[in-house]
């Protein structure tokens, strides 16, 4: 399995929004699914800083993510760029193997 995990800081009037596209089923969630490689999203809320969050999107491999992204890189951009208005702060924590 291959883990991508990123740290958000959200604005509080753009948390509903965010969870909505950050989620496990969100926006990027079913844009993921275009991989049958793709295992899943968890959108974590921090217990003690309000508007601080991590994702975690699961993989099967990092060759899965890396097809994934090469198939898909347009679209990803894309929703990127439409979704940089939701996050205050982003930071890629890292990618794992497990």
């Amino acid at each position: 399995m291959f883990v991508v995990v990123w740290q958000f800081e959200i604005a509080e009037d753009k948390i509903a929004g965010f969870e909505a596209a950050y989620g496990p089923e969100g926006t990027w969630a079913q844009l993921f699914r275009k991989s049958p490689q793709y295992q899943g999203t968890e959108l974590l809320r921090d217990a003690y800083v309000p508007g601080r969050y991590l994702t975690i999107d699961r993989w099967a491999s990092e060759d899965a993510f890396r097809a994934f992204r090469k198939d898909n890189d347009q679209e990803y951009e894309t929703l990127d760029r439409a979704c940089d208005d939701l996050t205050g702060k982003e930071t890629r924590v890292g990618a794992y193997t497990v």
